[in-house]
């Protein structure tokens, strides 16, 4: 399984190319690693998770972390303004904001999140030695 890359040239290479694709995201509801032929038109897609494996395994990868200490988006004021949080991981406790940074479009705060798991992350966060079989375990506190 590949590792969360640490190496700076090829973290740069992602954090520029998840840029470069939520830019042409603009104004499309939620987040699509993807380029639009034209900003905002998803008629015509390409490169992002389509074109770089690496990419496509590392937002899985960082997606399949388990909830509790995970980043999350919480938009604030509808459609205006968006903060990031990190999940308790109980049932019932809300998350708590990481900062007071607020952004003022879906795609900038995503990549914000994108950059921040890049930097927590360990290069071998998420390999399937992590993962326990079953579904609800005794542990997620599930009622």
């Amino acid at each position: 399984m590949t590792p969360i890359p640490k190496d700076p040239e090829t973290r740069e290479r992602l954090i520029r190319l998840h840029a470069q694709c939520l830019e042409t995201m603009t104004g499309v509801a939620g987040c699509a690693v993807v380029k639009a032929a034209a900003p905002g038109d998803v008629t015509v897609i390409s490169g992002g998770v389509l074109d770089d494996d690496l990419l496509r395994r590392v937002l899985i990868r960082m997606r399949a972390q388990p909830a509790k200490g995970k980043l999350v988006v919480v938009c604030t004021k509808i459609e205006k303004t968006w903060r990031i949080a990190r999940l308790s991981g109980t049932r019932g406790v809300p998350p708590t904001f990481v900062d007071d940074r607020i952004f003022h479009d879906e795609q900038s705060v995503q990549h914000a999140i994108f950059v921040m798991r890049l930097d927590e992350m360990a290069a071998t966060d998420g390999m399937p030695e992590h993962f326990s079989e079953g579904w609800k375990r005794h542990d997620d506190h599930w009622a």
